[in-house]
């Protein structure tokens, strides 16, 4: 492992200057239902309310925003399940050029539709059986373009980071951080951001227990590669941590806890009944292990992220409606 980490502090303190009045900063949330649930105080940093409907915005143009002048002429590349996808999109808008996304067929309609709705030139395949990395490479060689992975690059992991600075920064001190998992940049970003300001808290990760490709591969020490995830947390569908944020992950994520997809629409349920506020299947994960009481030993302060909001309303009526106890 590299003496010098490939993300700082510093680098996530330079994003947080730069996305400064083009992405939210978003609010906070306290429940007191919440906290008697739980046994804890629970801080609920809401990035659902995020520009684009979740945190991938502020890597997105972080990354985006530091490209040349020339390169931004050429356009951007993406590969998404989603959030990324639209987060390049706006970030495009914003920057003046365009953007090419590599999107699985499958993806949400409301997510294509968001991403098309900001002018983005879309590319489908088949997540089962394609290679979105080889796809995007390959478009972006092809065209002329700059990729901008979802989450193996410093520029965008440092992006990502900086929900857990604003929430530290609003808060005050917390014992632990839970983040969800899914190709692993919010999670590496957020525990640079975290460990760097407070070094005794406990950073979480939540994976939904079909996609645990992180928890394995932190326990193997090596990463490990599992079958394509078939889970209602599309933004957690990954098959192999990326070989950057697994870096990061190694040396700083204390623990990796799971969830299943009942326990996600359990916390999307509670998050619309009792927060007022709509939280996509990925985005309610780590909510989820709170509510669950898979957070152990349980912590007296948690900040936890809400990392994205991007469900359709048809979408979420289909979704709760089968969880237990609603007829399923």
């Amino acid at each position: 492992m590299p003496d010098t980490p490939p993300v700082t502090l510093q680098d996530v303190h330079d994003a947080a200057a730069r996305i400064k009045g083009v992405a939210h900063r978003t609010p906070v949330l306290r429940s007191r239902t919440l906290d008697e649930l739980v046994g804890a105080e629970v801080f609920v940093k809401c990035e659902n309310l995020q520009r684009i409907g979740a945190f991938k915005f502020r890597g997105a143009y972080n990354a985006a925003s530091r490209l040349s002048p020339a390169q931004l002429a050429q356009g951007i590349a993406a590969y998404s399940s989603g959030n990324h996808a639209q987060a390049v999109a706006l970030a495009a808008r914003e920057l003046g050029t365009t953007a090419v996304i590599v999107m699985p067929e499958d993806t949400p309609r409301a997510k294509l539709a968001a991403t098309a709705g900001y002018g983005a030139e879309i590319v489908t395949y088949d997540r089962y059986t394609g290679d979105r990395v080889a796809i995007g490479e390959a478009l972006a060689a092809e065209r002329g373009l700059a990729l901008i992975p979802p989450y193996e690059h410093p520029h965008v992991i440092a992006g990502q980071g900086t929900a857990a600075l604003e929430l530290i920064e609003e808060v005050g001190e917390l014992d632990a951080l839970v983040v969800p998992v899914g190709g692993g940049g919010l999670i590496a970003g957020s525990a640079t951001a975290a460990k760097g300001l407070l070094p005794g808290i406990r950073v979480v990760g939540v994976e939904p227990e079909a996609g645990d490709d992180t928890r394995r591969s932190l326990a193997a020490g090596h990463r490990v590669s599992i079958p394509v995830p078939r889970t209602i947390a599309d933004g957690q569908a990954a098959d192999i941590p990326g070989e950057l944020t697994f870096s990061v992950n190694q040396r700083l994520v204390d623990d990796i806890t799971l969830v299943s997809d009942d326990q996600i629409r359990d916390a999307m349920r509670f998050a619309f009944e009792r927060l007022k506020t709509v939280v996509e299947p990925s985005g309610a994960s780590g909510l989820a292990a709170l509510l669950a009481h898979r957070v152990a030993p349980l912590p007296r302060r948690i900040g936890i992220v809400l990392s994205g909001g991007n469900v359709g309303a048809e979408r979420f009526a289909e979704i709760i409606a089968g969880s237990p106890g609603n007829g399923s």
